[in-house]
């Protein structure tokens, strides 16, 4: 790992496994047609915020003992039976909608909604109590999903629809914290509508989702038809993670900074157009087969590919051009100081305010080039309509270093404070799931640096000289930090503050002007 001081060696980190889960996609009539519910999640989450979603949650203790305690409940559900225990004490706690007991739909009462949201538990004995009936529910899966492992979490989801029919029961707030801060009715086309005007953030398993039962409707059928088709052999498996109008993503392995375990190689461009490959990093057989699989996929959709892009020269973003070149030929697009670390005589030197046309059968997309060189010389993002493609430069899994041997402490600052005040409407970073809400994230990493910057400054200033105590008192509120990182960290911190005349060398420690 390039970031990493010589001699360090970190443990390698392994995906999270995966939680069994389960979601509801809630459909009613209405005047316009059939329309679904969606929940957008509060941007204050720490995962998943700002996001367009379905209700739902994972597969509880509770839950297990429930179907355990009483077989008799669901037994006609077979193998997803688990899951619809938990689907149904999240549509009560989640959107307060529960069955009637009578194949229809009604809005919870306020003080068994209250029970269930404080203990889990008390959903069964609502049902026990009859207060809550699930006598003829019905409820079908159309899908099986699973988070993909650049994710802090994952889940092994199940995808339920319920149709409400001519039910008039509206979604409503939990007491207490929620994860949603508003509830909306979607016409299935007008969601995706709004997602490729990049109005909304949607999950890319959703988008998917979606995609499939506009497919179905196209054909003739209605949503609860395409529903039904999809039920009767619900896809699984490896899907496409589109992140964002002409942005997907394809995870490659690679040995990067823990937690990370996969390099974010994106594809732009539209399907059936022009495309770019940024950070193709493939190095071992894992990473060969996912990026095969979707050059077969790029060339069968009658798309081009015009260049190989790399952000930066770290390893965990380059890729093996002898491996790149048994998949498929293209320049290779990079700055300077990127291309001197790649073999490659069909190259071109990119740099600030160069631009990238992909033409598509819808129009024209531009990707403008900027500069961030912060965290590695020569590093570049690339700024589209649909956001930025960041590299390294934040990611909301782990955090970002700033090597002290090549590394620049004032330029990454100064290049977040650049992609902010670009205010994209995402960011696609190196590692990691894509970035809903940038300025949050980027305004939390700015005030963390600084922080850190402020409290080497001040370690000096109390009199402490050597790097190795500067970092001990810098980190004294991060006891589990890796010394070997810290120091190199405040090391990065010190030449920054060296640089603006505040603080100076003297021997081989560091002192504050006289």
């Amino acid at each position: 790992m390039d970031e990493t001081p010589d001699g360090l060696i970190l443990k390698k980190s392994e995906p999270t496994p995966p939680r069994s889960s389960a979601s509801v996609m809630l459909s009613r009539n209405s005047d316009s047609g059939h329309e679904v519910l969606m929940g957008h999640r509060s941007p204050e989450l720490p995962a998943f915020p700002d996001l367009w979603s379905f209700p739902g949650g994972g597969i509880s203790r509770v839950d297990r003992k429930s179907a355990k305690d009483f077989p008799q409940l669901l037994a006609d559900r077979g193998s997803d039976r688990l899951a619809a225990f938990t689907l149904l004490r999240e549509m009560v706690e989640e959107v307060g909608i529960s069955p009637d007991g009578k194949g229809g739909f009604l809005e919870v009462e306020d003080e068994v909604r209250q029970r269930v949201c404080e203990d889990k538990s008390a959903w069964i004995k609502e049902v026990e109590s009859g207060n809550i009936s699930i006598v003829d529910f019905d409820c079908h899966v159309i899908t099986e999903r699973i988070t993909p492992p650049q994710s802090p979490m994952r889940f092994h989801n199940l995808f339920f629809h319920v149709m409400l029919e001519d039910s008039m029961a509206e979604p409503s707030f939990p007491p207490g914290r929620s994860e949603f801060d508003e509830f909306r009715w979607w016409d299935p086309r007008d969601l995706i509508s709004a997602w490729e005007g990049n109005e909304i953030h949607i999950p890319a398993p959703i988008v998917t989702i979606f995609r499939d039962l506009i497919s179905e409707m196209d054909l003739g059928s209605d949503l609860v038809s395409a529903c039904d088709s999809l039920a009767k052999d619900p896809p699984s498996g490896p899907h496409r993670f589109e992140y964002a109008p002409g942005v997907e993503c394809v995870l490659i392995p690679t040995a990067t900074l823990p937690p990370a375990t996969h390099t974010n190689c994106f594809v732009l461009g539209e399907r059936g157009g022009m495309r770019a490959i940024v950070d193709p990093a493939i190095r071992e057989e894992e990473g060969f087969e996912e990026l095969k699989a979707k050059v077969e996929e790029i060339k069968a959709d009658g798309s081009e590919i015009l260049c190989t892009i790399f952000t930066h020269r770290h390893q965990d973003h380059l890729g093996d051009m002898s491996l790149i070149s048994r998949l498929y030929e293209a320049p290779v697009w990079a700055s300077s100081e990127t291309l001197e670390a790649i073999s490659c005589p069909d190259s071109m030197s990119l740099a600030e305010g160069d631009s990238i046309s992909l033409k598509g059968p819808s129009g024209e997309s531009i990707w403008e080039v900027i500069e961030t060189p912060g965290h590695c010389p020569g590093q570049i993002c690339l700024v589209g309509e649909p956001g930025i493609v960041s590299a390294d430069n934040c990611t909301i899994v782990g955090t970002i270093l700033v090597p002290s041997s090549d590394g620049d402490m004032g330029a990454y600052i100064s290049g977040l404070e650049r992609l902010r005040d670009l205010e994209p409407h995402k960011l696609f970073p190196g590692h990691g799931p894509f970035i809903p809400n940038p300025r949050r994230t980027i305004d939390e990493y700015i005030a963390h640096r600084m922080s850190r910057h402020n409290m080497v400054l001040q370690a000096v200033r109390s009199g402490k000289t050597s790097l190795q105590d500067i970092a001990k008192s810098t980190y004294s509120d991060t006891p589990g930090a890796n010394l070997a990182l810290a120091e190199d960290q405040v090391l990065s911190h010190l030449k920054e503050l060296v640089r603006r005349g505040e603080v100076r060398m003297k021997g081989e420690g560091f002192t504050t002007p006289k």
